[in-house]
């Protein structure tokens, strides 16, 4: 069985209207006749560090920006994954939550970011809770999708637990935070989780100010199938990106390293691949 992966590599929406940008999107998608479409992590709207406060107040899962990207599915006919800023429903700080919904436009997998960007500088425990559970891998008409997120790659476990579960293709949004090494980082870490698990593998980063774009697709055998354009300043020191500003300070146009990323998946390449290598099988879990 095979099916067409489509990764949204954008930036925010220049009005603060994602839900224009992400229409625009599906369109693209469409037209390219993806049955799966994969925006970023941070899609609703980016957190302002000046003023101490996301730009779009957090929302449940069935508030109006979840409820449009689900009718938008169910419109376009297209399976989606999206992330939102979930408000808590127990009142604390808010998750950083990842949600498939099918093309009926209901919700079919939801995911909260266990491992929070507490590194490099950052504090996303700052401002977002974490969550306390890995989500099982979700059943598509095309095959059986895995959800993690950005900071989540650099944990194996959970694409582990995934491929264990029957995850075919694990699907990471991310706003990949730009400078030295990262984009080798990126890279690396999607391949491994591939190649370790023999799964297709997917991340999709952010194309704003301080992230590198550099959207990639591996195949189970660790093949690049699809990569997005990186960003000027995807390999910059951090000390060459203002991102309290949104502007790097050397000449940059962003708007340039927005893209579609299309691939093409073929599953019975898993079988292949484990049946010439069988890595899962020789697990020694009597060892560990």
């Amino acid at each position: 069985m095979s099916f067409r992966l489509a990764l949204a590599q954008c930036t925010y929406a220049p009005d603060n209207d994602n839900t224009k940008m992400a229409r625009t999107y599906f369109e693209l998608a469409r037209k390219a006749h993806a049955d799966l479409i994969v925006f970023p992590e941070a899609f609703m709207g980016p957190y302002d560090e000046e003023h101490m406060r996301y730009i779009n107040d957090p929302e449940p899962l069935e508030g109006p920006f979840a409820t449009a990207i689900d009718s938008m599915a169910a419109e376009f006919g297209m399976w989606v994954v999206y992330t939102i800023t979930e408000s808590n429903p127990q009142g604390s700080l808010p998750f950083n939550t990842a949600i498939v919904t099918g093309s009926d436009g209901s919700k079919r997998g939801i995911y909260r970011k266990i491992h929070l960007f507490d590194a490099q500088g950052y504090r996303e425990s700052d401002r977002l809770s974490a969550g306390d559970s890995i989500t099982p891998p979700t059943h598509a008409p095309f095959g059986s999708i895995g959800l993690a997120i950005c900071y989540d790659l650099r944990f194996p476990e959970l694409s582990r637990a995934a491929a264990l579960s029957g995850c075919q293709v694990m699907i990471y949004p991310s706003a990949w935070v730009s400078g030295q090494g990262k984009v080798t980082q990126w890279e690396t870490l999607l391949r491994a989780r591939a190649i370790e698990n023999c799964m297709f593998v997917a991340g999709v980063s952010r194309a704003d100010t301080g992230y590198i774009g550099n959207s990639c697709v591996f195949g189970p055998d660790g093949a690049l199938l699809a990569r997005g354009e990186k960003t000027p300043w995807a390999d910059m020191p951090k000390d060459l990106i203002d991102v309290s500003s949104n502007k790097t300070t050397m000449p940059s146009d962003s708007i340039e390293h927005e893209a579609l990323i299309v691939a093409d998946i073929d599953l019975d390449c898993i079988n292949a691949v484990r049946e010439s290598t069988p890595a899962l099988l020789h697990r020694r879990t009597d060892c560990y």
